[in-house]
């Protein structure tokens, strides 16, 4: 991956010093990218460090197998790939998502997209890294209802499976852990990142690199006060806020059953607080809000407008708030299909689909 990305830039650099010299910026959109800069900043082209975790290429090779890995569900239907299915927008575009037993599960599911870039995961914010969430779907009676005991007892069925967790994770006496099923799917989900979106290439200095519209848009949400919330790398994901600042939405989109953070921090105060959606790919991910209840994208940005701001915006300034956020999509994560060894006759049998 390395030699590529490597090739590529030498390619790059060599097309750079052919080409002719870029034309000024313009006065005005020189001010708009400070202002942008002030309160963004573009996708990393690298994989960031992750605390406790080496990101190696065996660990992001075995995770990748493990992402895909259905056996990991007590139905063996079940993968991380169904919920942030990495060919939709790193989510499975539905309400919310269906888990064994076919049951709904009660908020919407995340991108895993970028995801490595929030503060911390889930809506609510309960798990501190993308370790601790991996571990939670798995376990999670309304989604792969498995066990760390299951899971290690059909990893270690598997000697291909045994080999490559010796390989991820060597020195280690028992390397083939739920834990470590857990960090191989983090350094995996570490390389899941979508830079050079236009927005990115605005940011760096193109002022070509977005519409007339979308430059307007960015003004508006930066002015209207959008930025307050959805700021950072990833627009989001680093803060928790009410869901309804000024005006609570009502319970089609904000259900009064899901009190948010309340459920982590048993605080009254975070009752109906979560944390700030991220909106990088944001045009690939609906339906929108933990409910999922919105499909349309400007009208989840009229919302927002009501229910944070306080303000009903006009349709132009909608129109124009949501061409910027289309401006957040970036290069999508091309991951090759993993080959997963074959079951034996150890392996733990596939449990119904039955709740």
């Amino acid at each position: 991956m390395r030699s590529h990305v490597m090739g590529l830039s030498v390619a790059m650099v060599a097309v750079a010093a052919l080409a002719p010299l870029a034309p000024a910026v313009a006065a005005d959109d020189a001010t708009l990218m400070k202002q942008a800069n002030e309160q963004f900043k573009p996708v990393p082209a690298t994989i960031p460090e992750i605390k406790g975790n080496a990101v190696t290429h065996d660990r992001i090779d075995l995770g990748r197998m493990l992402f895909f890995e259905t056996r990991l569900s007590k139905s063996h239907l079940l993968s991380c790939n169904t919920c942030h299915n990495l060919s939709m927008g790193g989510d499975d575009n539905l309400e919310t998502s269906i888990g064994h037993g076919w049951q709904k599960g009660p908020r919407n599911a995340p991108t895993a997209l970028n995801a490595v870039l929030n503060t911390a995961q889930f809506w609510d914010g309960r798990a501190e890294d993308l370790k601790a969430q991996a571990k939670g779907p798995v376990q999670a009676g309304v989604e792969m209802a498995s066990t760390p005991a299951l899971v290690e007892a059909t990893l270690l069925s598997m000697p291909a499976y045994v080999e490559k967790f010796t390989t991820a994770f060597p020195g280690e006496k028992a390397p083939v852990n739920f834990d470590n099923m857990a960090k191989a799917i983090e350094a995996f989900e570490a390389t899941l990142m979508t830079p050079a979106s236009p927005f990115d290439q605005f940011l760096q200095g193109d002022a070509n690199a977005l519409t007339a519209e979308q430059k307007t848009g960015l003004g508006l949400f930066m002015d209207k006060g959008c930025v307050a919330c959805h700021n950072g790398v990833n627009l989001g994901g680093n803060g928790y806020y009410p869901f309804g600042v000024v005006e609570r939405p009502g319970a089609d989109v904000l259900p009064v059953a899901d009190k948010g953070r309340f459920a982590v921090t048993k605080t009254a105060s975070e009752e109906y607080v979560f944390r700030a959606a991220p909106l990088r790919n944001v045009a690939l991910t609906a339906p929108y809000f933990h409910s999922g209840k919105v499909w349309d994208l400007e009208q989840a940005v009229a919302i927002m407008g009501s229910s944070q701001l306080g303000e009903t915006l006009k349709a132009d300034e909608i129109k124009a708030i949501t061409a910027f956020l289309t401006s957040l999509t970036g290069e999508q994560p091309r991951v090759e299909l993993p080959i997963l060894p074959t079951s034996t006759a150890t392996t733990p049998k596939p449990a119904p689909m039955t709740p």
